[in-house]
């Protein structure tokens, strides 16, 4: 059988709740001319997934009721009637919250378990890992010897961001929640400092790892801590907006940032992102990002849970509490 997570309903603000998805069992599918089936073992639970959901406007369209969520997933070809994929090829793609996908091939690559564990390929080496890629380098556009903050910089795409920048010369200061991640971003990850947000005087502390100013914020939180950066953002700086987990299940209005003066009084460039913006560049991003990885200048660490497909539902809710320790992903 294919066990499945369907979207049952649309969720109302807050926390996902488990009666807004389902999981269901229906056959294996079988490939038709030009298709594959993809028998899934790890997949990649990312924030976006909330926004996924809600019947809004937005960059893609909603899931719709009675779908199978949306994921990025990676697997292994386990039946082929494409020239292209053959049987046994590791390839990671949208594939779904599901045991087994039929593709045509529209958006897969072929991935080597070899130079990487299977997860990693929903990871660093993934679409988070493209996503920084990209963010950083196409639109924070950081110089050598600039200061570059990130936060959420234990994340999957925060991890990766700062380790470019000190890849491209750059002095780097995270904020994250925690000793223990702090820790991990400063000692592991090698960034010239982090700063604990949950330890209170952020302004204060942020100012003090960042003497010279900011030049580049690659904002994946939002809220608090976009206001507390923005005032020490250096003049004709620039701010990646790739995420702003803070808000995504917020219930009322949020509201926005109250230094948003500086944007003008400094001049910034703030410039939102998606990753299927360089679709087409794909393709450079897993070399890049593999070549660092090879040479151990990319270090990635993802925290991967078990539960199979029926754990999603309470799984996901893990990335808007702060409990998960890395790229969050589920071993099906």
């Amino acid at each position: 059988m294919n066990r499945q997570v369907k979207l049952a309903r649309r969720p109302k603000p807050g926390m996902l709740t488990p009666d807004v998805f389902t999981i269901e069992d229906g056959p294996v599918p079988e490939p038709g001319d030009g298709q594959f089936r993809v028998k899934v073992e790890y997949i990649s639970l990312d924030p976006a997934m909330r926004g996924w959901v809600n019947d809004a406007k937005s960059y893609v369209p909603p899931v719709g009721l009675g779908e199978v969520m949306r994921a990025y997933a990676v697997g292994h070809v386990e039946a082929s009637s494409h020239p292209d994929f053959r049987t046994g090829e590791a390839v990671q793609g949208l594939f779904g919250v599901q045991q087994y996908a039929i593709s045509k091939g529209r958006g897969v690559y072929k991935v080597d378990p070899d130079a990487a564990p299977l997860a990693r390929w929903v990871g660093g080496l993934g679409m988070p890992g493209w996503t920084a890629y990209f963010g950083l380098l196409d639109v924070g556009k950081p110089k050598a010897g600039e200061t570059v903050v990130v936060s959420a910089a234990s994340g999957a795409v925060g991890s990766v961001v700062g380790q470019v920048a000190k890849i491209k010369g750059c002095r780097v200061v995270g904020i994250a929640g925690g000793t223990d991640k702090c820790r991990y971003v400063r000692d592991t990850l090698g960034f010239d400092d982090c700063v604990d947000y949950k330890a209170g005087s952020l302004a204060e502390t942020l100012e003090a790892a960042c003497p010279k100013g900011i030049d580049v914020y690659f904002e994946n939180v939002g809220g608090e801590i976009l206001d507390t950066v923005l005032p020490q953002m250096n003049l004709f700086g620039r701010i990646p907006v790739c995420g702003l987990i803070s808000s995504y299940n917020a219930e009322g209005p949020v509201p926005g940032p109250a230094n948003f003066r500086a944007v003008l009084t400094k001049r910034l460039r703030v410039q939102g992102l998606i990753v299927f913006d360089w679709a087409e560049r794909i393709p450079e991003a897993i070399r890049e990002l593999g070549i660092w990885h090879k040479n151990g200048q990319l270090k990635i660490r993802e925290d991967v849970r078990t539960g199979g497909i029926d754990a999603f539902p309470e799984t996901l809710n893990l990335l808007y509490t702060g409990g998960n320790f890395g790229k969050l992903v589920l071993e099906v």
